[in-house]
């Protein structure tokens, strides 16, 4: 009898034991299935959004080649602007802007002609940076030199280089030495 007492006390004891792992293991798995869901809902959502690009991507493929077809009758070939500048130009802008004004708009050749007899100082600067815009045109995009046209010449300010000069009684003046950047664009002449 103490034996079938021991017998059935250790049958309880793993019962008991396979029990409260079973009591615990639902537990477990009822926490882990809110957690799991919550997984998938995010896949479903990275999914959603990653057709919805895709989706777009086919839209904006159809449309692409209707709008390049719309666009290649409409766009005339802009003519090119050829550029050259002066940097650190020794005159003082207000003077060179007075040369720039004359020449803006100007056909290169009546350009050359007037700065070639212009008493201004500044017209000498003006004319060497006009012929080099035309050695631009000819060297490196291959147009004709003497068919362009003055699209834009602006003058801007430099630094300016500050000296003095001795008055009477033993007094010092300033004097501005001003300096101009000098940007000129050509454009080919529309027949």
């Amino acid at each position: 009898m103490a034996d079938d007492k021991k017998d059935k006390k250790a049958a309880k004891k793993p019962a008991a034991k396979k029990e409260s792992k079973a009591k615990k293991a639902p537990a477990k798995k009822a926490e882990k299935k809110p957690a799991a869901k919550k997984e998938p809902k995010a896949k479903k959502d990275s999914k959603a959004k990653e057709k919805k690009p895709a989706a777009k991507k086919t839209s904006k493929a159809k449309k692409a080649p209707a709008k390049a077809k719309k666009a290649a009758p409409k766009a005339p070939a802009t003519p090119p602007l050829v550029k050259a500048s002066a940097r650190y130009v020794r005159i003082a802008p207000r003077k060179a802007r007075l040369i720039a004004d004359q020449v803006r708009g100007m056909h290169i050749e009546s350009a050359r002609a007037l700065l070639q007899f212009s008493p201004r100082g500044a017209a000498h600067p003006i004319h060497k940076l006009i012929n080099s815009a035309a050695a631009n045109a000819e060297n490196n995009h291959d147009l004709i030199g003497d068919e362009m046209r003055i699209a834009s010449i602006t003058v801007d300010e430099g630094p300016t280089l500050r000296r003095f000069r001795p008055r009477a009684m033993g007094r010092a003046t300033p004097i501005n030495k001003r300096t101009s950047h000098i940007r000129v664009a050509l454009t080919p002449v529309e027949d």
